[in-house]
């Protein structure tokens, strides 16, 4: 079974940077997205991009973190900049099969699962102070 496949975790010290990275090949997707999960903590949705390069982000990463694409290289990027001890999570990449959905509609529903979705297995990500 073809799966996402995250890339780039690791630990950075509080104000380091970080690039994931998802291999998408075989996947046929209009949106994609970032989401995290720590322990203990509700799934947060971080930034979308739809099929025209629009992007969204939660008010939590804006300024901060960058999502991108490379439809060449069939890869989700996700550039973490001014990370703190607080971004520590793990990571997800999410592609999504519904067509015209937009950015902030993918946002919305990144945590979601839903038969049109399709999640990665986790990158780790953690920032010490």
């Amino acid at each position: 079974q073809v799966q996402l496949v995250e890339s780039g975790g690791g630990t950075v010290q509080a104000g380091g940077s970080l690039r994931l990275s998802c291999a998408t090949s075989g996947y046929r997707y209009s949106s994609a997205g970032w989401f995290r999960q720590a322990p203990e903590k509700e799934r947060e949705g971080l930034a979308a991009i739809d099929n025209y390069g629009n992007t969204e982000y939660a008010d939590s990463v804006k300024g901060r973190f960058t999502i991108s694409k490379d439809g060449a290289k069939n890869t989700l990027y996700l550039q973490m900049n001014a990370l703190t001890p607080e971004d520590t999570a793990m990571y997800y990449c999410v592609v999504i099969a519904i067509s015209s959905m937009t950015a902030h509609q993918a946002l919305n529903v990144l945590t979601t699962p839903l038969d049109s979705s399709t999640w990665g297995q986790g990158t780790q990500v953690t920032v010490s102070s």
